[in-house]
């Protein structure tokens, strides 16, 4: 009876840690792929790494630290999901900023993955990083990373340390700065056209700026993507990296 415990406390902690983090993840937490698909999902990965983990602490199964660690380890795997959300949210909010700036801010759909409204170059940018992370094998990365943190974060009652909260916090902050950073070529040389046109205007006040600006603007835009696109490779990976780094000190 005690080994059998001790199967099931060996397996049910990770489980509570994976599952929450498939729930949040981009891809998997979707809303194109079925709860009880992630659910499965979560108990194979859960079986399959748990005689990899280090060993797991024993707790009373109707005690209230029981409760508490499950709690942290939900939590847990909220925040590397969390996390990975910011990264892709980083593509799709430089896609707003330059779909703004060229005229295309009024071009928008749903997205299926999460059932909002999003202008179309951002979910073109969206498309183009699942079809990158994808390729690149981060589907297997975050497993990895979901696995790693077990040793980092062990299962135990102790919760994160204050400094780690204020990280998870400030990610936000910098998801706005990564976006500008990569929306800020396409905006600055918007800029210019749009500064160009506001001086024709008042050079020459019979033109009419609005029904030549407006479509000139719109196809440089979409010119300026086009040549944006081959660097955007090295983008994904920059930013991506330094995710990794980002998420290796929140939990340190």
């Amino acid at each position: 009876m005690l080994q059998i415990e001790q199967w099931i406390s060996a397996f049910i902690w990770p489980f509570f840690r994976i599952a929450s983090f498939f729930m949040a993840v981009p891809l998997l937490g979707s809303q194109l792929i079925n709860a009880r698909v992630r659910l499965m999902l979560a108990l194979a990965v859960a079986g399959t790494v748990a005689p990899l983990l280090p060993p797991m602490p024993e707790f009373d199964a109707l005690s209230f630290n029981t409760y508490l660690v499950v709690g942290q380890q939900i939590l847990v795997g909220g925040i590397l999901g969390f996390l990975f959300q910011i990264f892709y949210q980083i593509f799709v909010l430089g896609g707003q900023m330059i779909a703004m700036q060229m005229g295309l801010g009024f071009a928008s759909m749903t997205d299926p993955t999460n059932g909002i409204s999003v202008v179309m170059l951002g979910q073109f940018y969206l498309t183009l990083i699942m079809m990158i992370f994808i390729s690149l094998n981060g589907h297997l990365v975050m497993i990895e990373i979901v696995v790693r943190s077990f040793d980092v974060v062990p299962v135990s009652l102790s919760a994160f340390s204050r400094e780690s909260y204020w990280r998870v916090a400030m990610s936000g902050s910098w998801m706005f700065s990564a976006a500008m950073l990569m929306a800020l070529p396409a905006v600055t040389a918007l800029l210019v056209v749009n500064m160009a046109f506001g001086i024709m205007s008042r050079a020459a006040p019979q033109l009419n700026i609005l029904a030549v600006g407006f479509p000139f603007t719109m196809v440089l835009g979409l010119f300026i993507n086009w040549v944006n696109l081959g660097g955007f490779l090295d983008q994904y990976m920059r930013i991506s990296s330094f995710v990794l780094t980002y998420i290796e000190n929140v939990f340190l």
